[in-house]
């Protein structure tokens, strides 16, 4: 009798997909800005390698928007609104929050408060089409071949410590622009 392996279920893949986009979105800005800027600068909110709008950013993707994954015009259409009324959401919250600015496009072409800009707002429907189309089929299968490789149980105890360790964090930072 073949015994049937434990998989992670919907929600324990979500967390986990969070973490590695967010982890995904820190790289791409710290890459993308030492190219701009020419030498390292720490990208984010968090202490840690992770910046959460990128991680949901990817969890709305592929909750909400892969359906559009054979109209590419749609996706594109409806991931350049979405994420740019996202970004545009989450930086009037942080800075209504905090007092502070994680990035200003004031200087750049058809920018709204210097909170999002037409660059970013084509970019994000580039970007959401790239991601469904390629990136999240590939990071999928990946995941998928790596977990049927580790213990249900080991799994679940790296998500909690993902978790634990992501809750710590952001109550630290937190503290850290409040005081």
């Amino acid at each position: 009798m073949e015994k049937k392996k434990i998989r992670l279920n919907k929600t324990q893949f979500l967390i986990l997909y969070f973490f590695l986009f967010s982890f995904l979105g820190w790289l791409l800005e710290t890459i993308f800005c030492v190219f701009k800027l020419g030498y390292f600068t720490k990208r984010g909110f968090l202490f840690g390698p992770i910046c959460p709008i990128y991680g949901f950013g990817g969890l709305i993707l592929i909750m909400v928007l892969s359906k559009y994954k054979k109209d590419n015009l749609k996706l594109f259409i409806y991931s350049a609104f979405i994420f740019s009324a996202f970004e545009y959401i989450v930086s009037y919250i942080l800075e209504a929050i905090f007092s502070m600015h994680w990035w200003d496009y004031t200087g750049e072409f058809l920018n709204l408060n210097g909170r999002i800009g037409a660059f970013y707002f084509l970019a994000w429907g580039v970007i959401a089409i790239v991601f469904i189309n390629h990136i999240f089929p590939f990071l999928k299968k990946k995941i998928n071949i790596l977990l049927s490789k580790i213990p249900y149980k080991v799994q679940v105890a790296i998500l909690r410590l993902l978790c634990s360790i992501g809750s710590i964090d952001t109550i630290a930072s937190f503290i850290r622009y409040k005081l």
